[in-house]
């Protein structure tokens, strides 16, 4: 079943590769999307695909890539759009 998140990760996640991780995690995973900094300090994201893949994607987002400390994670389930092709990330 296709579905839809809308994340938010806190902690030690900006200037620590994230993004570029889960961009490589999200192709691999075979989500689109998008990931992007926020002025806060957090990464926000919008995930779609099957929903064991995007679940997989989340986990990843839990840990966090090397020398990230993930402090939490907010998900927001929402219906799947089929709004994206690919995934990116933003800026």
């Amino acid at each position: 079943m296709k579905t839809r998140a809308h994340i938010f990760i806190r902690g030690k996640v900006q200037g620590v590769f994230f993004r570029s991780e889960m961009l490589r995690e999200a192709r691999k995973q075979r989500v689109n999307g998008w990931v992007r900094n926020l002025s806060d300090g957090e990464v926000e994201a919008i995930l779609e695909g099957e929903e064991e893949d995007v679940k997989k994607l989340i986990a990843f987002c839990k840990r966090g890539s090397q020398g990230a400390t993930v402090m939490g994670i907010r998900v927001a389930w929402e219906n799947y759009a089929r709004e994206f092709t690919d995934f990116e990330i933003r800026s």
